[in-house]
């Protein structure tokens, strides 16, 4: 039996499979059992960030699985402590807590939130539309979209989702009982839509009159993606929690959560913690991520190669005004809005061209390739998509 037949057999139906056969990894090229190479511009979803099978990070996890794979928090654990010491010299941020993915930092940010605010008579926590944070109950609350909520309610209280950019709804949307606003200076699964300069003014305002928490989600953008180690660096402000998930355990499972001293204070021991959390093999593969990014360039490479991908697809955007709407983004985490849906053209970029890209909020065509990505096979990518965009017009 093919892969999909024994998948159908076995698994619960949750997930649109692609209809390839992986063998491996090599750099920005994923290999099919078929022997057929694809240029990989969307790296397990902004995931693998040096790539597939680097060395460096080959070299860190097999080091470390030969000593030790899971302990538990009951024992200190080298890796866990240098990664943290790697987040903190480049996060800058003075305090770490380590969970498995993306969406269990959000529940770790929630309840941060709430215990913070139960001292200051605060319960709610603001959030924004087309929004994604997870999938859990605690980051589904902090949702508006119809496709992952439905059907799963009742969810948190004291929530309220403002609509995303809009300075006055975030007025009206605050008050003294905000404990927290969560946000995503710039939403990946929402349509690579960064938040703007006004917008984020406004929060500062009402953050320094209302006394809330700021928490940033960079989940899909931290860790050098956007050109800066955080998207939020590219504003005028300072988030006082801060999620980082996706490419910080290499391809591993691995979460964390960044705070002020401060905000750190608030939970004791007992009050939250995980079994698998900090994992000591995801963490020392995280090691040689953190080095490699921020040790050999690779961030500033990001900035330079996301501004010439940007380049490249504006080109396109004049060529083809009817079917492209916009491009934005910030390093390499670039979005093209398309005039009609994305999944053919990704579809036919698969087929044809052996692109692998995906399609976000229906019409954003999505590119979170490698930071490893060249000029080159910038080149490649965008040419094949010229091909196919010239086949609807």
């Amino acid at each position: 039996m093919s892969q999909q037949e024994r998948e159908a057999s076995a698994f619960f139906r949750t997930y649109k499979r692609l209809p390839i056969e992986i063998d491996r990894g090599e750099g920005v090229t994923l290999i099919a059992r078929d022997g057929t190479r694809y240029l990989d511009l969307f790296s397990g979803i902004a995931v693998n960030a040096l790539g597939h099978a680097h060395p460096a990070v080959l070299s860190a996890i097999q080091e470390q699985a030969r000593r030790y794979i899971h302990l538990s928090n009951y024992f200190l654990q080298e890796p866990q402590i240098q990664l943290a010491e790697l987040l903190v010299k480049y996060g800058r941020y003075p305090r770490v807590f380590f969970a498995n993915s993306g969406t269990e930092t959000a529940e770790g940010a929630i309840k941060i939130a709430r215990r913070w605010g139960s001292a200051r008579d605060k319960t709610e926590i603001v959030s924004f539309s087309n929004a994604f944070h997870g999938r859990t109950m605690g980051a589904l609350s902090l949702m508006d979209r119809p496709g992952y909520r439905d059907g799963f309610g009742p969810f948190l209280e004291n929530v309220r989702i403002a609509e995303f950019n809009n300075p006055n709804a975030l007025r009206t949307a605050v008050s003294t009982s905000t404990a927290a606003v969560i946000l995503e200076f710039i939403q990946g699964e929402g349509g690579i839509r960064p938040v703007s300069e006004e917008f984020v003014g406004t929060l500062e305002e009402l953050r320094s009159k209302f006394g809330f928490l700021l928490v940033a989600d960079e989940i899909q953008s931290g860790v050098g993606r956007t050109g800066m180690f955080f998207a939020f660096q590219h504003y005028q402000t300072t988030p006082d929690l801060v999620m980082l998930a996706k490419p910080i355990g290499g391809g591993l499972p691995l979460g964390a959560l960044l705070a002020t001293q401060a905000v750190a204070e608030v939970i004791e021991p007992g009050m939250h913690g995980t079994t698998f959390g900090g994992n000591p093999v995801a963490c020392a593969a995280g090691c040689a991520v953190i080095r490699e990014i921020m040790e050999n360039g690779l961030m500033h490479r990001a900035a330079e190669t996301g501004r010439y991908l940007r380049e490249r697809l504006n080109a396109l955007r004049e060529e083809f005004p009817g079917l492209i709407r916009e491009v934005r983004g910030m390093g390499l985490m670039v979005g093209m809005e398309l005039a009609v849906e994305g999944d053919p053209i990704v579809a036919r970029l698969r087929h044809d061209k052996l692109i692998l890209l995906n399609c976000t909020d229906k019409t954003v065509l999505r590119f979170v390739p490698p930071l490893i990505i060249s000029a080159r096979e910038i080149d490649l990518a965008v040419l094949a998509l010229r091909d196919v965009l010239g086949g609807y017009s």
